[in-house]
């Protein structure tokens, strides 16, 4: 959402720094901003090891989406 613009990057950046300290907040996705990074606590990164995609699998409902 903050990639393609549906949300003001602006305003999510200001909600997170002006959070109470005793809230949390996950945001997921690819492709995280420098700016988001550095904002956050923790960043975590998952790569494919395996992915039925690669093997000309297409996306299931329930599953992929």
């Amino acid at each position: 959402m903050l990639t393609y613009g549906y949300l003001d990057k602006e305003m999510v950046f200001e909600a997170l720094k002006n959070r109470p300290t005793y809230q949390h907040v996950v945001i997921t996705g690819r492709n995280a901003s420098k700016e988001l990074v550095k904002l956050a606590d923790t960043v975590s990164e998952v790569a494919d090891t395996k992915h039925a995609f690669n093997a000309g699998i297409k996306v299931q409902k329930g599953i992929d989406y």
